[in-house]
């Protein structure tokens, strides 16, 4: 695959965008810039990064790193002074993909299903795709992973990337396109960035709507040698409202991804501007939460997890040299709910989510057109934390209340002097708890086999562990069941079957030399596939090497691929269950994954 190298992209001559300016659809093309219609619809780039905080920018102030491929955005667009998001991953991304708050399409947890989008929801790629776009998610989808909650279900012509909540490796790990397994190459955010590039610069006549949601700097805390060398042994110079709690390795490890971020960010503008399309591409910038540690974030209260200030609070750019002017900071709260309407009102494109949404059309602030005062209030929410802003106000969790312009740091509650904005916004918040109320009540079952996809991915992740098997770390996403040791222990999911028919079973696993050669049963309903471990395949933990801190989460192995068979599958509802009936070694094997493909 062919790298793009980075250069100075926003080096295109200030003379070279006032000339587009002025001379309008009359000017002929000039230099690196691509002559517009004004009827030529925009392309759409929408960049997310996971646990990049508020303050992980130059950009905001931050000395302790460099970001500026990032920070041109803005210069080169507008930003949001305030902008939200959730205080985690997959909440977010259903916010951004619906326009609604994520409670009401069912997303309550980050994990074994309680990430996933319920299916009444309608994405922004939808609305693009009908609008004629074509459609492309890269990185990490994290709203489900089994047909129909797959990305290329939910409106995405292409995906590549992975479907789980965080994944354990980042240099050529397993990923999928479009429900193929595949390996990456080199590090993850740059191959990431290479297919987009790929996909947005190929010759096509349709306009193109591509996500990029980039999973760092997320842990695992790993990052190419070119990016921790300049930081592994630097000394910080700004630092958290509570230094005592900071770990300075894993905040220059994290300060590494971001730069490694900034440099790809670098690359697509390049690329956008060598295939003269950075002019009428709308590229918007944003993150997922607060950081993911105790590092420097302008002095506010909260980082990821946390419905404070510091925990919501994302930098929103958006660049569109063709209609927003440079250098415009918009005043009004804006928030991830807000993406679908507002960039598709922007490029003229119907939503097409009938379901009533809770973002704004903010399409006029970002225009410059209207930027008055906003009386809407915004709930945050995760779990039981409960926090909501209207204007210049932040009433939090316990019901305090505070003036952000005049204390940032959320130190004084003024609730007793402000008992109307109170119970405002405590309504407001009591509200949205009333109409999702019974919503984290989940009793939809994995879908094992759909009409419209060739394959279906069952992980450990998804899967309940019974007897002595132990899954390898308690986040399951991105984890492995071990210690398979008894003919007593076994693996099920609670599954559905949509199309009946006969599906080649693969199996992801590890297992050591001498061990090979049990015998294991694969059944749901009244039909059982039975086949034998034939191959060793052994492999130790992956990933402690390339870590630059600690992981908390569950560590990687070299997977092998062995077919167990073919399984017939009546259409319903049951358990899918994996099971040894001999175990001639001392162990089954480690588990990660099934693959079913449909036959014929």
């Amino acid at each position: 695959m062919q790298k793009h190298e980075p250069f100075a992209w926003w080096k295109l001559t200030a003379a070279g965008l006032l000339l587009s300016v002025v001379c309008g659809e009359s000017c002929a093309d000039q230099g690196n810039l691509k002559q517009q219609s004004s009827a030529a619809r925009p392309n759409v780039l929408v960049i997310l990064t996971d646990d990049q905080g508020w303050g992980d920018l130059s950009l905001n102030g931050n000395q302790n790193l460099s970001t500026p491929n990032i920070d041109r955005l803005a210069a080169e667009g507008a930003k949001f002074d305030r902008f939200y998001v959730c205080p985690v991953c997959s909440p977010t991304r259903a916010e951004f993909l619906t326009g609604r708050y994520h409670a009401r399409g069912g997303v309550y947890s980050t994990s074994a299903g309680g990430e996933r989008l319920d299916l009444d929801e309608i994405t922004i790629a939808q609305s693009f795709r009908a609008g004629g776009y074509r459609t492309a998610a890269f990185g990490k989808w994290h709203n489900g992973m089994q047909y129909p909650y797959h990305p290329n279900a939910r409106g995405f012509d292409l995906f590549y990337g992975f479907c789980s909540g965080h994944w354990g490796h980042y240099f050529s790990p397993m990923l999928e396109r479009n429900g193929e397994i595949v390996q990456g190459d080199g590090f993850i955010i740059d191959d990431l960035t290479d297919q987009a590039i790929d996909f947005m610069t190929a010759a096509d006549d349709a306009p193109f709507f591509v996500y990029l949601p980039y999973n760092t700097p997320h842990s695992p805390m790993q990052v190419p040698d070119r990016w921790w060398n300049k930081f592994k042994d630097r000394d910080l110079q700004m630092h958290n409202r509570d230094p005592k709690k900071e770990n300075l390795t894993h905040i220059r490890a994290a300060l590494a991804m971001c730069e490694n971020i900034d440099w790809n960010v670098g690359r697509i503008m390049q690329a956008l501007s060598d295939s003269k399309q950075a002019d009428n591409t709308i590229v918007v910038y944003f993150c997922d939460n607060g950081p993911n540690g105790t590092r420097w974030n302008g002095d506010m209260k909260g980082r990821k997890g946390s419905t404070d200030e510091g925990g919501v609070r994302s930098p929103c750019l958006v660049r569109w040299p063709a209609r927003i002017a440079a250098g415009h900071t918009v005043t009004t709260n804006g928030a991830a709910i807000d993406l679908h309407p507002t960039l598709t009102s922007l490029a003229s494109v119907k939503t097409v989510n009938e379901l009533p949404l809770d973002g704004v059309d903010l399409s006029s602030a970002l225009l410059g057109s209207d930027d008055a005062t906003d009386e809407r209030i915004i709930v945050s929410q995760w779990k039981t934390k409960r926090s909501a802003k209207l204007g210049r106000w932040r009433l939090d969790n316990n019901g305090a209340l505070f003036d952000l312009p005049a204390d940032p740091g959320q130190r004084n509650n003024v609730a007793a002097r402000h008992p109307d904005l109170v119970q405002q916004m405590s309504s407001a918040i009591e509200a949205l708890n009333r109409d999702t109320k019974g919503h984290e009540q989940d009793d939809r079952p994995f879908v094992i086999a759909h009409p419209d996809a060739p394959t279906t991915q069952l992980p450990a992740r998804d899967g309940k562990e019974h007897g002595g098997i132990k899954r390898s770390n308690r986040f399951p996403n991105s984890s492995f069941f071990t210690n398979w040791t008894s003919r007593d222990d076994s693996i099920t999911f609670d599954a559905e079957v949509l199309a009946e028919g006969t599906y080649e079973v693969e199996i992801f696993y590890s297992c050591p030399k001498g061990d090979e050669g049990s015998t294991i049963a694969l059944s749901f309903g009244d039909q059982t596939l039975t086949g034998k471990v034939r191959v060793a395949h052994p492999s130790a933990l992956v990933g402690a090497a390339e870590d630059r801190f600690e992981r908390m989460e569950s560590y990687e192995q070299n997977w092998g691929r062995m077919t167990l068979g073919v399984l017939p599958l009546t259409a319903g509802k049951g358990q899918l269950k994996l099971q040894a009936t001999d175990i001639p070694g001392d162990h089954v094997m480690d588990f990660r994954l099934l693959l079913l493909r449909r036959q014929n």
